[in-house]
């Protein structure tokens, strides 16, 4: 994998996070009501809103991003983008594997987002375990 891809991938995992983060944390009820955005909700659908709850996703979702731009700033770093990529993959499959089963409370829009969104961002993260592919030996500080 060469470092622009390292950064693209980083780059969209800590915006995601810093998006979902955010808007969970510091406007909690309406995250439940309005995630993702953009004229949809996904969230009601799946249960009532509960602060804390919403809260500590955004604590999580802060918390991955903040480890996510640690690693951008050392994108040649393979052991700290490794395990940056590691975190993330665990977070993203249990997260896509939950929705999976629960398409049903959605309409065929919402199914398609739902499965290419998620599929996206375990791609992404998988990504990040690819070793890096250049003739420079990665630091492994």
């Amino acid at each position: 994998m060469n470092t622009k891809l390292r950064y693209a991938s980083l780059g969209f995992l800590a915006l995601t996070g810093l998006y979902a983060g955010a808007w969970a944390y510091f406007s909690p009820k309406g995250w439940h009501e309005n995630f993702p955005g953009f004229g949809l909700s996904w969230l009601p659908q799946l249960g009532p809103y509960n602060e804390h709850l919403a809260k500590d996703a955004g604590a999580m979702f802060l918390a991955l991003s903040a480890l996510t731009i640690i690693a951008l700033r050392q994108v040649r770093n393979k052991r700290i983008v490794q395990t940056t990529g590691a975190v993330w993959l665990v977070f993203n499959v249990l997260h896509f594997s939950y929705h999976m089963q629960h398409l049903e409370m959605y309409g065929t829009r919402d199914q398609v987002l739902n499965v290419v969104t998620l599929s996206a961002l375990v791609l992404l993260s998988a990504v990040l375990l690819v070793p890096m592919l250049s003739g420079r030996r990665d630091d492994t500080r």
